[in-house]
């Protein structure tokens, strides 16, 4: 059954390439992102993108079952990806097959579609003030 979740964003939470990182928790309390964190490093390696030069955002999803990290980029022009871990028993593993965003991330990904057209696909493109907007409800 579907209950809210806490999801939370703040100005001052960003890799340090700039990635915006959002928080979302089943059990209603601030998430610790350290766990995350390492992941995060470790999933951007394997992509072929220049992250600092690139609009996008983390999600660390404390699930009712499992830790989600989930990782979203812009890219050709207005297309978004995504990548997104989950932390196991045995550790974290990307495996599209069997895990994937869920409908509490949709939430995150609305608002930041609305800051993308806002301040990337439009007439003037500023990835500073794309960086600098959150959606928070927590």
């Amino acid at each position: 059954m579907y209950t809210p979740r806490r999801i939370e964003g703040h100005p001052t939470w960003l890799d340090p390439d700039g990635i915006k990182i959002y928080t979302i928790s089943a059990q209603d309390r601030p998430v610790n992102q350290a766990p995350y964190l390492s992941r995060l490093t470790e999933v951007k390696k394997r992509k072929a993108v220049t992250w600092a030069a690139t609009p996008a955002f983390a999600i660390f999803h404390d699930g009712a079952s499992f830790r989600y990290l989930v990782l979203a980029w812009w890219g050709n022009d207005n297309e978004l990806f995504t990548s997104v871990s989950v932390q196991t028993e045995t550790g974290w593993i990307e495996d599209p097959a069997r895990y994937s965003f869920c409908l509490y991330d949709l939430e995150v990904f609305w608002h930041e579609r609305k800051y993308f057209i806002e301040f990337i696909y439009c007439a003037r493109p500023s990835l500073e003030s794309y960086r600098a907007k959150r959606y928070d409800n927590g």
